[in-house]
């Protein structure tokens, strides 16, 4: 065993120890991103709450009307421009039926109702 190494006996042993420091970082990561309990709240994120019938702070509240027309961005596709508009796919393709769902030409104006 003159001949050996040093590293090759080394190698081995370095290989382990970074395993274990790799799994200790994993999942010590994955406990910090459970959220530790004391932050979280009984709300689902991005929940407001809702105002009562004779709250004042309600009145006077105008709702916006929907948009009539949607102008087409580049990578949109008729499924997601329904999504966010809020209109169900088959009316919006009834709705604009000279329109190719599959050539939508950015700056196209899309009626929504």
């Amino acid at each position: 065993m003159a001949g050996r190494s040093p590293a090759r006996f080394l190698a081995p042993l370095a290989l382990v120890v970074f395993a274990l420091a790799l799994f200790t970082v994993v999942t010590k990561a994955t406990n910090d991103d459970s959220g530790g309990g004391s932050q979280q709240t009984n709300q689902p994120a991005g929940a407001t709450p809702t105002p009562k019938p004779g709250d004042k702070s309600s009145q006077g509240n105008k709702k916006k009307k929907a948009p009539k027309t949607y102008t087409v961005k580049t990578g949109d596709t008729p499924s997601g421009i329904a999504e966010k508009v809020g209109v169900p796919l088959d009316e919006l393709l009834q709705l604009n039926p000279d329109v190719d769902p599959q050539a939508l030409a950015p700056g196209t104006e899309l009626k929504l109702r």
